[in-house]
């Protein structure tokens, strides 16, 4: 059987196939990613698959029986380039399709929710066999703001007293790999997220114990947040949807309590206090 990895040279698939390697043999995985010279190190055959170009897709799908599709980094055009992938598995006879959606996406209020939808909606009608991770927050996504609170003096955003149960990427890749390589997931939806919920000020309060240092957590209104992001060379309009999801988190939009990816996984997920002390620890390497 082969499997497929869309993505394959992002942050989650390079973690994913290097954790297949472990599971499976290497000569059955196949890394699709934009730029195959980029996936020379991976140790896995590299085809061709831009999302946005359909027709390297037939051929780079062929011969594939199982496709783990990491959702597009492009948000925007995530529904479109989806549906590219989608048609070409219909063509090539991919048999079983596992996709990275976003936590309760059929409800969730983050702007990022409506493409998720609509993937959903379209390999439920594709005759595929499928099944949806909807992952939750990587904790990476504020843990990489550590840099700049530090510099700072304080740990900014939007998300007020939120509760948000985050994971790190690693788990989510070992949430995709335990589905890939084991029985019973078909037509499944999974809501994945981190075992222990915090808020920002949570967070901000165990960058202060782990350096020493006072860093306080700053709420601020969804404009200003946005405002600051731009100011430290965001582009506008991803400052905007950036604050915007801090907004919703802070009514829910990030929290679950289900604890379905650690009984996936078959292990807890990693504390928040331990991925604040791997974004330090890089903090330190760079500096």
């Amino acid at each position: 059987m082969k499997i497929g990895v869309t993505g394959a040279t992002g942050q989650l698939g390079r973690l994913v196939i290097t954790k297949l390697k472990d599971k499976v043999p290497a000569d059955s995985l196949i890394a699709l990613v934009r730029s195959p010279q980029k996936g020379a190190d991976l140790g896995v055959e590299t085809r061709e698959a831009d999302y946005a170009k359909p027709e390297t897709l037939d051929t780079a799908l062929k011969g594939i029986d199982t496709l783990l599709l990491i959702s597009s980094s492009e948000v925007g055009q995530r529904a479109t380039q989806h549906h590219n992938i989608i048609e070409a598995a219909k063509k090539t006879g991919i048999k079983w399709i596992v996709y990275t959606s976003l936590l309760h996406a059929h409800t969730s209020t983050l702007s990022l929710a409506e493409e998720h939808r609509a993937t959903e909606a379209e390999l439920k009608q594709s005759g595929i066999t499928y099944t949806i991770l909807r992952n939750g927050w990587y904790t990476e996504n504020y843990t990489g703001s550590v840099q700049g609170a530090l510099a700072g003096g304080t740990f900014i955003g939007s998300a007020g007293d939120g509760k948000i149960s985050s994971a790190s990427r690693s788990d989510y890749a070992d949430a995709a790999v335990a589905v890939l390589t084991s029985s019973g997931h078909e037509g499944k939806i999974y809501e994945l997220a981190g075992d222990e919920a915090y808020t920002l000020a949570d967070l901000a309060a165990e960058i202060s114990r782990q350096t020493g240092k006072e860093i306080p957590y700053k709420n601020l209104p969804e404009a200003d947040y946005a405002a600051a992001l731009a100011g430290f060379g965001l582009p506008e309009g991803l400052a905007q949807v950036i604050a915007s999801w801090d907004v919703a988190a802070s009514k829910g939009a990030l929290y679950d309590n289900s604890r379905q990816l650690s009984i996936l996984i078959r292990h807890s997920t990693t504390p928040m206090k331990d991925t604040v002390a791997e974004a330090l620890k890089a903090t330190s390497n760079a500096g």
